[in-house]
């Protein structure tokens, strides 16, 4: 019977060592993160809930009439949040219905159809579409996007407070979440199995065929944990759609034509505040924000496996 030397046992308990120790180390990271969104999401909350305890130094709020409330006067105290998160759901869903399908067949013709070079250069394109920040786009949305939602409200002899509207939060919005939905498909697509595409191939699919019923089956999860991600950006977005919004003080706003106020964009217009009511309001608004985006991506997980149900 062989038995290990003295060299290789040493050579064995120093790899045992250098894994527990890489296992220690991306476990302490995993943990640090954990702990910074857990600091996060207690801090919030912790500011959130005060302005609707009895001993609030500002007077205590009404919590239902803040849930329910469809009006928004920080002139007059009056904090209603329901009507900003439909206005937010509205724009956040609308641009992700315009702009998942264009990412999907984007990403799908990136990695599946176009020639080598042609594909390289559109994927870069993507990345730099990634890259550009917030401000950049809102500046672009302010100089373009309402000009054209003002002269097709004038082709249709509608009123618009000089393009800034619904319309143009969602387009904006569409924009901005393209790369990143294109980009995860793109990867999810390329981490399809080859062989599958050849036995969808052998048994006489077409190569069209193939790349919707198999490829796109098979990368479902990647396109949808995309479509999530895009969402949680449209969502958060503040600081473009702030520019373009119009910042409504009722609603909620389903002429796309008429301005809109988003949660975000209430968090934004707080800013100039430090202190008091209308600043502690806004943390209450933050935790709205977070159950909007925690329903909305359960919403879209329990979509994902419907559709991998449906036969």
């Amino acid at each position: 019977m062989r038995t290990s030397s003295p060299s290789h046992l040493k050579a064995l308990k120093r790899k045992l060592r250098e894994d527990a120790l890489y296992k220690g180390l991306f476990t302490l990271s995993a943990f640090v993160s954990s702990m910074m969104i857990i600091i996060i999401i207690i801090f919030i909350t912790l500011k959130g809930i005060r302005p609707f305890l009895p001993n609030y130094e500002f007077g205590q709020q009404n919590l239902w009439a803040f849930l329910t409330g469809m009006t928004w006067r920080q002139d007059q105290a009056v904090y209603g949040v329901a009507f900003i998160v439909i206005n937010t759901l509205i724009s956040g869903f609308s641009a992700l219905l315009i702009a998942f399908p264009i990412s999907v067949l984007t990403a799908l013709f990136i990695v599946k159809i176009a020639p080598p070079l042609l594909s390289k250069s559109i994927e870069t394109v993507v990345e730099i579409l990634a890259s550009i920040p917030s401000v950049v786009y809102g500046v672009f949305a302010a100089g373009t996007i309402v000009k054209l939602v003002q002269n097709l409200a004038m082709l249709g002899q509608i009123q618009t407070a000089g393009g800034n509207s619904l319309l143009a939060v969602i387009l904006l919005l569409a924009i901005m979440i393209f790369p990143t939905i294109t980009s995860l498909s793109m990867t999810a697509i390329k981490a399809v199995d080859k062989d599958l595409e050849l036995a969808s191939l052998a048994l006489g699919a077409t190569p069209t065929q193939t790349n919707f019923k198999v490829v796109l089956s098979s990368a479902k999860s990647g396109i949808f944990a995309g479509a999530i991600l895009g969402l949680g950006r449209a969502f958060g977005e503040a600081t473009a759609v702030g520019m373009v919004a119009g910042n409504k003080m009722f609603g909620p706003s389903f002429n796309p034509f008429d301005i809109t106020r988003t949660l975000t964009t209430t968090l934004l217009a707080g800013l100039k505040e430090t202190t008091g009511l209308d600043y502690d309001i806004r943390f209450s608004v933050g935790i709205v924000l977070m159950g909007v985006i925690l329903v909305s991506n359960l919403a879209i997980n329990a979509f994902k496996n419907r559709i991998g149900t449906i036969k």
